[in-house]
């Protein structure tokens, strides 16, 4: 197991939650309550970043993560050009325009600098894995390096490069698919047929995460041969994260959710909304339709509009609770009870 699995009072870590739930409190409370905490570092600027980390550090001294996005290439325009034309009627009804869909790596480099040059425990990968000279790099300076894959063949890439724990992400997790392609031929394996599929065929330590909210889940994951739970959504009603109430009430209902490329053109489980159903759709071109469609999510989040952003969930939404960071920790490991001591000597 790696030091930073082992060192942890409750096998719990935060999902990084890129795009506005993720913030210095959330994570520093989960820290303080014996799990590992995360920052997300997704669409922000490398000197963002850093000023998260800061936060973070004034308010816990306990070791904690940031998630990096590794950048994938540039799409054709005509690939997305009839789909950014047709949001024109969608961006009307609030009174704008939709965005000037772009490529960005999303400061890849500079955010590699910056973790480098000041180190965090732990620095993890989703979209991709970097090469074995970067994360050698990392190792150098006191970094864990920790992959998200959604496939045994993912899975294999990332330890035969030198990853120190592979995140396995299940179809049933809640915002964008981890898959270093994001292809519609790649299958979406559920998280316990991929962590039985993995378990004994890599050697590096295994974090499960897709619909986790209760003890029960935190079990069954450590059985199939996690070493620990990531968990996103069931923190997303927490008064530390940084939610907006739309997407707070949409979760705290029992709406089902769908993968669609709706929002931003790369696969994402969301809870479904009339955006999300109207727009079906919608081609593989991320991040060129996410930049497109933020000026509307950012109006329709204004307005209190859940029918027009991204309301990324996993599959147990209607599972979380309002309640302070620390307590969902407290809870999930009460509810574990006695299974959880002898299931995490065996991991």
């Amino acid at each position: 197991m790696s030091s930073t699995l082992s060192d942890l009072q409750a096998p719990i870590v935060l999902a990084p939650l890129a795009g506005g739930p993720s913030t210095p409190q959330l994570a520093a409370a989960v820290c303080e309550a014996g799990g590992l905490g995360f920052l997300a570092s997704g669409y922000l600027t490398a000197n963002e970043s850093a000023s998260l980390i800061r936060q973070t550090r004034a308010l816990t001294d306990s070791p904690f993560g940031v998630n990096v996005f590794a950048p994938g290439s540039a799409s054709d325009p005509s690939v997305y050009a009839d789909y950014v034309a047709a949001l024109h009627a969608d961006a009307a009804l609030l009174g704008s325009e939709p965005g000037e869909p772009r490529y960005s790596d999303d400061d890849w480099e500079e955010k590699l600098a910056l973790l480098l040059e000041d180190p965090v425990r732990v620095v993890s990968f989703t979209f991709g894995c970097p090469s074995p000279e970067t994360l050698r790099s990392f190792k150098q300076a006191g970094s864990e390096t920790w992959v998200t894959i959604t496939s045994p063949r993912e899975a294999q890439l990332a330890a035969t490069a030198g990853a120190d724990v592979l995140v396995v992400q299940g179809a049933e997790a809640g915002g964008h698919r981890a898959s270093f392609e994001d292809g519609d031929d790649e299958p979406p394996y559920g998280l316990h047929a991929l962590l039985q599929m993995l378990a004994g065929a890599v050697e590096i330590p295994l974090v499960a995460t897709g619909a986790i909210a209760t003890g029960a889940g935190l079990l069954a994951a450590l059985a199939a041969g996690a070493s620990a739970a990531q968990i996103g959504t069931a923190f997303m009603l927490c008064p530390e994260a940084g939610t907006a109430t739309p997407h707070r009430d949409a979760i705290a209902t029992d709406t089902p959710t769908e993968l669609t490329r709706a929002f931003t053109g790369r696969l994402a489980r969301g809870i479904r909304n009339r955006f999300l159903c109207e727009h079906g759709g919608a081609p593989i071109a991320y991040p060129e339709i996410h930049y497109a469609t933020v000026p509307i999510r950012r109006l329709a989040r204004e307005r209190g509009d859940a029918e027009k952003i991204n309301l990324w969930a996993g599959e147990a939404h209607s599972l979380a609770r309002d309640e302070p960071a620390g307590s969902v920790v407290e809870r999930i490991v009460d509810e574990a009870g006695p299974l959880l001591a002898p299931l995490r000597a065996l991991t």
